[in-house]
This record gives structure tokens, C-alpha cells and sequence, in this order.
């Protein structure tokens, strides 16, 4: 037995590294997330529309330094942590400043800034070289990589471990159950912008309604009733059949629908408006409410008018499966089962930091040349843009672990006290929960973490349980687009939606 399970052991090793999730991700990043950030960042427009400019591809330059007198030289990461440089790669982007309408214009390349490199990825130069060639370069062969080298310090980032996105999550704890109370919350997530959504039953203090809603920009919470009235659904009938065929469920929602007094779809986008733009002409107030709706509602469904109706279905299905937890005929999800969490390593950690990064560069590109355009100069797009504004933004979110969204300790001095220490740290997997509170049911060690988790590497004290390693022969799936799945389902042919009885 213990002969094969060595011999598994060595067979995984042969195919994958065992920082390969952290390899793969930053790959990942560079190969597509970095070009997907810049195609949909919103154009630079100057002058009310007379400049535009355009962005094209980008293009990554393995790692070299421009020394003192003024020669360029390739850097490897062994001569970076003995003179405490940045191991980091050069990023050009194509642009061009546009005139009018004009459709003569060239591309140029114009360097954007530097990006701190994972040793071992494609963008290394250690990628792909041999032992003995690894040996040459000052590197030790039985390195993993799968860390950065800032102001000559490694670093590794840690992968963060979350609530599944894009998912309801039912939540109800043991005095929810007796208050006749219970949640459902979904974190939306679309091109980097996170909406949590909460959808609450609960009894009000006074006369009111009892199922509320909350999204971002939407001061308080809101009624539901008056939400789906927003949606199109003006007659009564058709707002509870779109929730449930079930008599207990439509019960509990006519009492709202007769509370609110809200009977249509104008006077339900006037009530949200007075939310969002209180003291503001009607006019703007009811244009407010309905791009509020749109971008910041559900933003994985869609962010323009005709994915309304798909929210407005989103929405009646959360409505049912919360209401069928009131009535006790589900149960609510188990936050701390693994099918509901979702692990996010380098690659995705770095996206969150290259499109705040990259979104700075553009609004100072903006300011650089309305400054010229002020002054009486023809703009330049390579005058404009000042490199160290991504270069500075990324670099010091790495070297202090501190990230965008407010999180701290997202990368660390990568642990060198023993080998097995760093490899431990490499595997590492962090939860977001507080430390100070007790969260024991968070800590415990779930039957879903079995030959996922290491069930013995854990620190003592408050990050028990909540700092935990991934074990030995690991792999982390990937997630892809719902899109590509939904087209490749499509393109089989083998099931046309009138086949139901297949």
C-alpha cells in the first residue's frame, strides 16, 4: 500500500508542480486577463469627444534593467535578491490618439510600466531550463518557484479562500429558525466589480413588509414586492406565480403585496429613485433608479435594460427557495461545505490589483493631456502616460501584502527558516473571517475538506482553522465563462430543448 501511494505520489509530480496553481493562475493573468482588462476599460475621450484613444495589444518583455550608464542588461532573480531589485517584467501597450471621427491613425507602442514576475512562470527566464542550466544561473533545482522578488525580497501570495460567487447561498442559524428568520445572499460578481446581494424574511417591529432586499447604492434595504414591480410585474397574480405555484409560499407574499401600495411599474422605479437620488428632479431620479437596477443589481445576469427580465427571474427563484426555508421544506446551505467555497490564488489576486492599477493610469493619462490640450499643445499619448503609476501601485501592494479592497496580508515574506517550511507556505490557504470572533463551526475540520485540505497543519492560537494547507497532490480546478459553456453546450446538438422525454 505504501509503495502505491508513493508511486501515485511520483506519477502527479511528473505531470504538475506542486505550486502549479499558483503557476498556472499568473499564466493565466498574462495571457488573457491583462488584455481583457484593458479591451474593457471605457476609452479616454478629451475635449467633449474631439480625442479618443485607442488601445490595442499588450505586449510582456521578460525581465532586464537599465543600469547606471544607461546599458540594458537580462536580470535573473538570483542577481535580483543579491542587489534588492524588482524581478518584474516590461509592459508596452499599443495606442493611439485619434482625431474626430478619423480612421487614419497608426498604432504605437508606448511603455505602460513595470509587472512584478513570478519565478517560474512564462515570463521568467527560469521557465523551461534544466537542472544543470538552473544550477549556472545561481538557482537551486529543487526551487518551486511560484513567488516574486520585490526591492529583493520574496514574496508569495497567499491563495484567499471565499463564499462561492455568482451562487444563493441560503443561510439560517438555530435562532433564525425559531424567530422564523433566514437569508439569502448572493455575491455577484462581473469584470472585477463585486455586488453582494441580500434578500431577508424577517418580521418587521412595526406594520410592514417582511421579505427586504439590499444591493450596493441603494441606501437601507427595500421591499421585494416593490422590486419586481420595477421589473414589469403590475398585476398581482403575475407577481406571485413568477415566485411560486405553491399556496404556503404565495401566501406570505400577498401580505407584502398588500402592505407596500405600490400598484405599478412607474410609481415602483419612482420609490427606488427617492432612494438613490433623494432631492433630485423626478426626471433624473427615475433615470438614476433604472441604471442603479442595471449595473449594480445581479451584475453577472447582465448590465444593460434587456437583462431585466432575466433579474426579474434570478430574482423570483431566490424569493422561492428562501421562502421554502421559512415554511422548513429546504434546508439552508452549509457555508463551511467546500462546494460552496471558491479558492483565489495569484492569477486572480493579481487581476483585482492590475485593473485598479491600470484604471489609475488612465485617469491620469486623461489629466496629463487635458494639461496639454489647456496649454495650447498638440497632445502625445507617450508624454502622457507616466509609467511609474502602475509600476508603483502593483509594486507596493506586494511588498507591504496590503490589497485593493482593503485587504491586509495578502502576500508574505515567503517562509526560508527549512525547505518543507517554504513549500508549506506555498500551499497555504487563508480564510477571510475575522480572528477575534469565535466562528467555531468555521474552524472546525469539515467532512467535505477530506484529501483537499491537510487535516493536521494548522496554527495554534486565533488563526485556528482558519489558516489551512492545501494538501500534498492538490489540484485546483479552473473556472471558465458561463458563455463558452452555455455555447459549447449548444454546438453538441445531441439534446434540442423539445427533446424532454430523453
Amino acid at each position: 500500500m505504501t509503495k502505491n501511494a508513493w508511486s501515485l505520489v511520483d506519477s502527479f509530480f511528473d505531470e504538475y508542480d506542486i505550486v502549479d496553481h499558483h503557476i498556472r493562475s499568473y499564466n493565466d493573468f498574462l495571457d488573457n486577463k491583462i488584455q481583457e482588462i484593458v479591451d474593457i476599460t471605457e476609452p479616454i475621450t478629451l475635449d467633449h469627444g474631439e480625442y479618443t484613444i485607442k488601445t490595442g495589444d499588450v505586449e510582456i518583455v521578460k525581465p532586464f534593467i537599465k543600469e547606471a550608464d544607461g546599458s540594458k542588461s537580462i536580470i535573473e532573480p538570483s542577481e535580483a535578491r543579491l542587489r534588492n531589485l524588482n524581478y518584474s517584467a516590461h509592459m508596452y501597450l499599443d495606442m493611439a490618439l485619434v482625431k474626430g471621427d478619423s480612421d487614419d491613425y497608426e498604432m504605437e507602442k508606448v511603455y505602460i510600466g513595470e509587472l512584478p514576475v513570478m519565478l517560474k512562470s512564462k515570463a521568467c527566464h527560469l521557465c523551461g531550463l534544466s537542472d544543470e542550466e538552473l544550477e549556472k544561473v545561481g538557482e537551486d533545482p529543487q526551487d518551486p518557484g511560484g513567488y516574486f522578488i520585490v526591492n529583493g525580497s520574496e514574496r508569495a501570495i497567499v491563495t484567499m479562500e471565499e463564499i462561492a460567487p455568482n451562487k444563493i447561498i441560503l443561510e439560517q442559524s438555530e435562532k433564525d429558525k425559531e424567530d422564523r428568520r433566514a437569508r439569502a445572499v448572493v455575491t455577484s460578481i462581473k469584470s472585477g466589480f463585486r455586488a453582494r446581494i441580500t434578500l431577508e424574511y424577517r418580521k418587521p417591529h412595526k406594520k410592514g413588509v417582511f421579505l427586504r432586499i439590499s444591493f450596493p447604492y441603494v441606501p437601507g434595504e427595500i421591499p421585494l414586492v416593490i422590486l419586481l414591480r420595477a421589473f414589469g410585474f403590475e398585476k398581482d397574480v403575475d407577481l406571485v406565480n413568477s415566485v411560486s405555484d405553491d399556496i404556503n409560499t404565495q401566501f406570505l407574499l400577498i401580505d407584502d403585496i398588500q402592505t407596500t401600495g405600490v400598484d405599478t411599474k412607474y410609481d415602483a422605479i419612482k420609490y427606488i429613485g427617492n432612494r438613490v437620488a433623494k432631492g433630485m428632479t423626478e426626471e433624473y431620479r427615475i433615470k438614476r433608479a433604472e441604471d442603479v437596477i442595471d449595473r449594480y443589481l445581479l451584475p453577472h445576469v447582465g448590465v444593460d435594460p434587456e437583462s431585466r427580465i432575466d433579474k426579474a427571474v434570478y430574482l423570483a427563484e431566490m424569493t422561492d427557495m428562501l421562502l421554502q426555508v421559512i415554511n422548513g421544506e429546504r434546508e439552508p446551505h452549509d457555508k463551511d461545505h467546500y462546494a460552496n467555497k471558491r479558492l483565489r490564488v495569484s492569477g486572480d489576486l493579481m487581476e483585482d490589483l492590475f485593473r485598479v492599477a491600470f484604471t489609475s493610469l488612465t485617469r491620469d493619462m486623461t489629466y496629463q493631456l487635458e494639461r496639454s490640450l489647456s496649454r495650447g499643445k498638440e497632445p502625445s499619448v507617450k508624454q502622457a502616460v507616466r509609467s511609474d503609476v502602475i509600476t508603483e501601485n502593483i509594486k507596493h501592494a506586494i511588498a507591504t501584502g496590503n490589497w485593493v479592497g482593503g485587504r491586509a496580508g495578502v502576500s508574505q515574506l515567503l517562509d526560508r527558516t527549512s525547505y518543507m517550511g517554504t513549500l508549506s507556505h506555498l500551499k497555504r490557504v487563508v480564510s477571510p473571517l475575522s480572528r477575534s470572533q469565535p466562528h467555531f463551526e468555521a474552524r472546525d475540520l469539515h467532512p467535505t475538506q477530506f484529501g483537499k485540505i491537510c487535516p493536521n497543519e494548522t496554527p495554534e492560537g486565533p488563526n485556528c482553522g482558519l489558516v489551512k494547507n492545501l494538501a500534498i497532490i492538490t489540484k485546483i480546478s479552473e473556472g471558465y465563462p458561463l458563455e463558452d459553456i452555455e455555447k459549447t453546450i449548444q454546438d453538441m446538438d445531441y439534446i434540442t430543448p423539445l427533446d424532454h422525454n430523453l
